[in-house]
């Protein structure tokens, strides 16, 4: 009887929080100063290691040779499908970004500013795989995709929507990215990430957004953001550029970003490594700008090394870290949006690996002042799966880490509780003082996942591990999940146009 009324009492706090989470996302800007590494003069040594791996070694462009032409005309050197860039033409088009942009919400006030001291955070994405405490490890469904949906809408600390929350492997892959933008349209009114499977692909995300916002627009601020990856080593192939040629033609945004595993896809030095990511991530936000000067763009990376016993990447490592702080001077240094970062972990479970992994990835990357980070909550095994309670968890953290960003109050008088002091004076305590009463809701970080109890309340309350609590948080915000309004016009004219694109396509239900 005492846990049931302990479960009541929990799943009524957690359904009281979750309502109160469904509000406009807060910006979180950064007031807190910037960590920095690496000195000027090895920011430019980085700088030139890149330029002269673009004018001597090259970057593949395969199977697309519309990339190729496009780079020959504006002065690029093409053999085969080697591209070979001169420094002064590169930096031409990459000076063409602009140094941040605003994209488009569903919701006006979750529109996302990306640049400058701005922080937003975003979902895990792309994982095959699903696990929460109840069923293990399985194939993610489209089920599964509408309930991470759900609760990034419901989450107040992530400022995103994402993309591919998780690979909804029930549904044919020639439709589902169909699936998967409605889901974000509908479920969801924040931000949100576009297909990059083909484009094709591309081009069905861009009509959804025309639709949903009007096509002039999203050509004035983007409405889609798209994730776009080199195949490193010094690679590009035609799934990605072709994304990213239908995006930056729509003038909609786009991540560049190398996925890079050192030791393997990169050389095992960490100053190596820099010059191809900074080479790959230059040569991309290039092409983007020759196809439409002015595409908005982030400048990404994606780092991990090699575990060199096994193969295996790995997460939270100094290397990551270090070149995370490495990159985020380098976009500074081409005055760019920056993307990285993360809750990583290669553990399959949140345990102690997972905290330990995904706090040593976080850390710097707040202090890095990371713009854009993706794969902020849920991330679990190398990023092959999309854990339930992972993600909940992880949300904890993002809450400690915005208060953290906040930094302290130095300017408001009433933050020096000078009233306190005259109330209770030398000897007493502020527990019941009048300045303590005001402040008492928003003076700490409150915990959601975290328990703060002594042992006995602890022990009394049924001794609910973090994994427990997890659990059943997650299935709280789903049960008290409410969707955002959609204006019934709009959601008619977005679900004639999938039907016909399925049609098309030739699986029509």
């Amino acid at each position: 009887m005492r846990e049931r009324r302990v479960r009541r009492r929990e799943t009524r706090r957690g359904e009281g929080r979750a309502a109160a989470a469904v509000q406009a996302v807060e910006p979180l800007v950064s007031n807190l100063p910037l960590v920095e590494l690496i000195s000027p003069a090895g920011v430019e040594k980085i700088h030139q290691a890149s330029l002269r791996l673009l004018q001597e070694t090259g970057i593949l462009i395969i199977d697309y040779p519309p990339a190729l032409e496009t780079f020959r005309q504006h002065g690029a050197k093409i053999e085969g499908e080697l591209v070979r860039i001169e420094a002064e033409t590169l930096l031409h088009f990459v000076r063409q970004a602009p140094p941040h942009f605003t994209q488009l919400a569903r919701n006006p006030a979750n529109n996302v500013f990306l640049g400058g001291r701005h922080t937003v955070f975003a979902p895990v994405y792309g994982p095959p795989f699903v696990i929460d405490r109840d069923r293990g490890r399985r194939q993610a469904t489209l089920e599964d995709f509408h309930n991470f949906a759900k609760l990034t809408y419901m989450a107040g600390d992530l400022h995103h929507a994402g993309g591919t929350l998780c690979e909804p492997n029930d549904i044919d892959v020639r439709e589902r990215h169909l699936d998967m933008l409605l889901a974000h349209i509908e479920l969801n009114d924040k931000a949100f990430m576009g297909s990059v499977t083909s484009a094709t692909n591309a081009r069905d995300t861009v009509a959804l957004a025309e639709i949903l916002f009007g096509a002039e627009t999203i050509r004035q601020d983007p409405a889609v953001l798209a994730l776009i990856n080199a195949s490193s080593p010094l690679r590009f192939d035609d799934r990605m550029f072709g994304a990213l040629e239908v995006y930056a033609r729509a003038s909609q945004a786009a991540v560049i970003t190398p996925f890079v595993i050192a030791g393997a896809m990169s050389p095992t030095t960490l100053a190596a490594t820099l010059a191809q990511c900074n080479a790959e991530t230059l040569f991309g936000i290039a092409y983007a700008q020759m196809l439409n000067p002015g595409t908005p763009v982030i400048y990404g990376q994606f780092l991990a090394n090699i575990d060199m016993r096994s193969g295996a990447p790995c997460f939270g490592t100094p290397e990551n870290a270090l070149a995370l702080f490495a990159g985020a001077q380098l976009a500074r240094h081409y005055n760019l949006p920056y993307r990285s970062g993360g809750n990583f972990t290669a553990s399959r479970i949140p345990d102690a690996q997972s905290g330990y992994e995904s706090a040593s990835t976080m850390w710097p990357t707040v202090q890095a002042g990371v713009n854009f980070v993706l794969h902020a909550a849920g991330w679990l095994e190398g990023g092959l799966m999309s854990g339930y309670e992972k993600f909940v968890i992880d949300l904890e953290m993002l809450g400690i880490l915005a208060r953290y960003l906040r930094g302290i109050d130095l300017e408001d008088e009433d933050a020096f509780a000078w009233d306190a002091y005259a109330e209770v004076g030398p000897g007493g305590h502020f527990l019941g003082a009048q300045h303590t009463m005001r402040h008492y809701e928003t003076a700490f970080y409150q915990h959601t996942i975290f328990n703060t109890d002594n042992y006995e309340k602890w022990a009394e309350e049924g001794s609910h591990d973090t994994y427990q609590r997890a659990n059943a948080r997650w299935k709280s915000l789903l049960k008290a999940y409410e969707p955002p309004p959609l204006d019934p016009a709009k959601r008619e004219e977005l679900h004639a146009f999938v039907e016909r694109r399925r049609a098309e396509i030739g699986v029509g239900r």
